[in-house]
């Protein structure tokens, strides 16, 4: 089962083990991780589920794609950094295991 780290703002760590098809959102959600809201349900519609991907992953996790329903929401975010993602588009797999997001400091 992937690990993922959550790193929140204060620089607190949490390590999840998250099911293969799971969305970096959902298990933050289901893991209680301060700092993702994923208001929307997880639909791509809020961005309350930015996350900062670490460069190391940017690849394995792609980035967004400007004129992409994503690349649209994050614009309006708080702190959006080239290397800013939605949880709730970010599915894991084995090849995310140990992938490291870090959480901005609000969502709204």
């Amino acid at each position: 089962m992937p690990k993922v780290t959550y790193i929140e703002h204060n620089g607190t760590e949490h390590v999840v083990a998250v099911d293969s098809g799971t969305t970096c959102r959902d298990a933050a959600i289901d893991n209680d991780i301060p700092g993702i809201d994923g208001d929307c349900g997880g639909v791509c519609a809020c961005a309350t589920c930015h996350v900062y991907v670490d460069p190391a992953w940017l690849d394995k996790t792609g980035r967004t794609v400007a004129g992409e329903m994503e690349a649209e929401l994050l614009q309006f975010a708080e702190d959006f950094r080239e290397n800013s993602r939605l949880a709730c588009q970010i599915k894991v797999t084995e090849d995310l295991d140990g992938l490291v997001l870090r959480i901005p400091a609000g969502q709204h």
